[in-house]
């Protein structure tokens, strides 16, 4: 997806840390209630289990014949029937114990509805696995964890299974036996028409409309289908509500639903062991089945099970097709216009899995028609589709749903939002209309706009596949190679195009660079290779393991086939919106391009008879580009550099980034930012819509890259450096004589007066901020893992550090001056003395220790987020 999270609260971070830690990303899990049957509704909107599904009067088990009569059944995973207007399961006892991954999507949402992820048609509100299982005259539906395991040839099986009891999601009496007594009938009637948590409307949306229960008068069992290997039930179910996102007056929500029950593999896919060097979304168990002496974490990636039709070809090292090929299927709802690039973005992975020895492995197509197959839904678990919104949301996402035994991927519903579009344009054109003429227009033409989707397909696609972002790959590529046109055109602007590795902004115009954007590059032919490579034979996991391992240790030290995480400000290669292996360098590249983009703006959008919506939307399309290029300059300062190994390689895992690099990342502060970036101060642009608001935001600007640079997790970093490497470390005094010396020094505008004071300010906020605050719920190494290192701000040598910097600055404020200056240095000099000596409880701004959070230490959740209305 697009999006980077940014957090307000302790409370926050400490619960997002803790997901960000622990989790894959790929789907959106609810949790199951032990017991969920009929309900009756409570004050807060939720409901509570009173009854056994099918209890009240005992009727007794009755001849099939007699309960089911003349009706037809609908013969499938289970045969299913209605009979005066209730629903019937026909369970065969070869089924009783199989697990069976259950997805529950919306059909349709009431309009306006706002929970991001969980809004629209298509998209997943939970899933689950069950088993049916038989107890005397009932039948339950468990509900087993995966967390912890041991191999039934353990020891330890045993233990485990007395401490890992499946839950119970429901329980049915047995209504008949069928005609030969190899299965039982129960009524799942009141089971789907109720309001049960696993195949519901989720809480967060619940307690954000008031919803207080079920109004059975408007709620109903649309279809039941059943199908070789999975069952599909539509309902539609009307809650009582207290909000509404359009009309309360209705005091009721309608949603519809698919609940889809798939089978699971008798035979579970082989497992690939994970490997923090190579990035793929995975899950982790306890294993207690291990030699380990300890209880280990095992942890799996997801992927898809890819076999050759001829092993002996393949073992030949001949391209092979697979036994079952990746299909994704085009929403029917998708403008026709925009169809081949979404399928082109699919089929462009086939070179990937050619890297692991596969032809046509994966294919794009147009999702049938009712006449061309009268069976196929987009709900139906069975396949995998890119499900288009009609939305004003700037965004996609592209998730998939595993076999929580092995992490098999058995299907994927991308989320497709229209209004990507706009986002794609306006960030095509902030990036590349000084070196790209096609963009210098008001809208792009059909074959630009899809070209772009194209990439996003792409992008999306691989997160499916099982690939998170890669924030490490674009710093491969040096930053004069994305000038070269030969370069680019062979590379893109990054070895994966799972990075978040936009467009060119380095390209700068008489380079003659036309190849902007990112392709499926260097690295993602490896991740495919390393995930999807075939070992012939009866091999284990930990077998194919040693010799993945090779091939890793092979790649080492290559930038190219670098993996960096999502999910901490700590090193500064691993950003989002970057490219090179020089922020500085590139930054400053990206901002003479600015320099020549912002002028022409009501000239490159015009449009005859419209407004100037255009020109106020991109004049702060640059103001953000701008910031971006700020943060990715400032992760320098206090950064670390992190290389996952294993024992029998050499080298640190941790190393602070040198003193030199964070010395020119303070001075490019100081030249592009501290000193009043006159070039955003259009004022013949700005007359056109600007009513007071813009030059704030640029002072904003300013004053938030003073704030990220010393807040206290940096300056933490910085100290540690100091301890360890001494005259080598960049330290916090060179840090506070840089910044001096370009916040006082230079032309004493308005705007460098509001720096002044916000410099100040945010040096008392170190001074007097309360450092007894904590992260409950995470320790201070995973703190320190996504970069909020934890430092006690009372004790450390912040403080006097901070004492001494405020002097300096008092000391050397000039005497006299014109009014305006005389009276601001006096204001210093007051500020200063109230910070070395409050006089009134100190109002906390900076969120105290162990840092502040701000755009570049801000906690990310992949969860395949890649388009948010700001940054992708």
């Amino acid at each position: 997806m697009i999006t980077s999270l940014r957090l307000k609260t302790y409370v926050q971070v400490a619960a997002i840390s803790a997901a960000a830690l622990a989790s894959s990303c790929a789907t959106k899990k609810q949790a199951a209630s032990t017991v969920t049957l009929k309900t009756t509704s409570t004050p807060g909107g939720g409901s509570t289990a009173t009854a056994t599904v099918g209890a009240g009067k005992k009727e007794g088990i009755k001849k099939f014949s007699d309960l089911i009569g003349k009706a037809k059944g609908d013969t499938g995973l289970f045969t299913t029937y209605k009979v005066d207007g209730k629903y019937y399961f026909e369970i065969p006892d070869s089924l009783l114990n199989r697990e069976m991954l259950v997805v529950t999507r919306f059909v349709k949402t009431p309009v306006g509805l706002k929970s991001f992820g969980q809004q629209y048609g298509g998209e997943e509100v939970n899933d689950q696995v069950w088993k049916w299982q038989r107890h005397d005259k009932q039948v339950f539906v468990r509900v087993p964890s995966y967390s912890v395991r041991a191999d039934s040839t353990s020891d330890m099986y045993a233990s485990v299974k007395n401490s890992n009891l499946d839950a119970v999601l429901a329980a049915f009496d047995i209504k008949a036996y069928n005609k030969d007594t190899t299965g039982v009938l129960v009524d799942v009637t009141d089971f789907y028409n109720g309001d049960i948590a696993a195949i519901s409307v989720p809480d967060n949306i619940k307690k954000q409309y008031k919803l207080s229960g079920i109004d059975a008068s408007r709620s109903y069992i649309d279809t039941v289908r059943s199908f070789p290997i999975n069952l599909e039930v539509r309902t539609l179910k009307t809650f009582r509500a207290g909000e509404s996102p359009t009309d309360n007056s209705n005091a009721a929500l309608t949603f519809e639903f698919n609940t889809s029950m798939l089978l699971l593999p008798k035979t579970p896919m082989k497992a690939r062991l994970n490997d923090s060097r190579v990035g793929f979304f995975g899950q982790r168990q306890v294993d207690y089945g291990t030699d380990a002496q300890k209880a280990e974490v095992t942890a799996y990636i997801h992927r898809w099970r890819l076999e050759p039709k001829d092993e002996a070809a393949y073992a030949r090292g001949e391209l092979v097709e697979p036994k079952k090929q990746i299909v994704y299927y085009i929403d029917p709802a998708t403008p026709k216009k925009w169809v081949p690039y979404l399928i082109a973005g699919i089929n462009d992975w086939n070179k990937g899995f050619e890297a692991a020895g596969f032809k046509n492995a994966i294919v794009g197509k147009e999702a049938p028609s009712a006449k061309e197959d009268p069976e196929f839904s987009t709900e139906d678990a069975r396949y995998s589709v890119v499900r288009y919104f009609a939305s004003d949301v700037q965004n996609a996402y592209g998730p998939h749903i595993s076999d929580p035994r092995t992490g098999e991927i058995l299907e994927s519903h991308v989320g497709w939002y229209h209004n990507v579009m706009s986002l794609l344009r306006n960030w095509f054109f902030i990036q590349t209309a000084a070196v790209n003429p096609k963009v210098r227009m008001a809208k792009f033409t059909d074959e630009q706009m899809g070209e772009l989707i194209r990439f996003v397909s792409s992008h999306e696609i691989g997160h499916t596949l099982g690939l998170p972002h890669n924030f490490g790959s674009s710093y491969a590529y040096p930053v004069d190679s994305l000038r070269s046109k030969t370069f680019t055109a062979k590379h893109g602007t990054a070895p994966s195009i799972m990075d978040y590795a936009r467009f060119n902004y380095i390209a700068q115009p008489g380079d003659g660079v036309t190849h902007l954007y990112p392709q499926i590059g260097e690295y993602d032919l490896w991740s495919i290779k390393w995930g999807y490579s075939y070992f012939p034979g009866n091999k284990t996991a930990q077998q194919e393991k040693e010799a993945l391992d090779v091939w890793t240790k092979a790649k080492a030290g290559n930038p190219l086939y670098y993996y960096g995480r999502q999910g901490t400000s700590i090193d500064p290669r691993l950003q989002n919106e970057d490219l090179g292996d020089n922020a500085m360098k590139a930054s400053t590249y990206g901002i003479a391009n600015l320099k020549r983009i912002l002028p022409n703006l009501e000239k490159w959008t015009y449009q005859k008879g419209e407004e100037f919506d255009d020109v106020e939307t991109l004049y702060n399309e640059v103001i953000g580009q701008y910031n971006r290029y700020i943060g990715h300059v400032t992760m320098n300062i206090g950064g670390m550099n992190e290389n996952f190994k294993t024992y029998d390689q050499k080298g640190p895992v941790y190393g602070f980034v040198n003193k030199a690099l964070q010395h020119d990342a303070v001075a490019f502060l100081n030249q592009q930012v501290f000193t009043t970036p006159t070039w955003l101060i259009n004022r013949e642009e700005l007359s056109k819509f600007d009513n007071g608001t813009t030059l704030s935001r640029i002072k904003a600007v300013q004053v938030n890259a003073v704030a990220n640079v010393i807040n206290a997790s940096r300056l933490a970093r910085m100290y540690d450096n100091q301890s360890k490497n001494g005259a080598s470390a960049y330290t916090v005094a060179n840090l506070f004589d840089d910044l001096r010396a370009g916040i006082f020094k230079g032309k004493l505008d308005e705007f460098k007066r509001n720096l002044q004071r916000g410099y100040i300010d945010n040096l008392k906020n170190l001074l007097n901020d309360d450092a007894s605050r904590s992260f409950p719920g995470a320790t201070p190494a995973q703190l320190a893992n996504i970069g909020f290192t934890p430092i006690n701000i009372a004790l450390s040598d912040i403080r006097p550090m901070v004492r001494v910097e405020l002097s300096k600055i008092s000391k050397s404020l000039p005497a006299g001056g014109d009014a305006l200056t005389a009276a601001h240095n006096t204001d210093l000099r007051l500020r200063i003395k109230e910070a070395l000596n409050p006089t009134r409880p100190v109002v906390n701004m900076s969120m105290g220790a162990p840092g502040r959070l701000t755009d570049d230490t801000a906690v990310k959740q992949d969860n395949n987020n890649c388009w948010p209305k700001t940054t992708w």
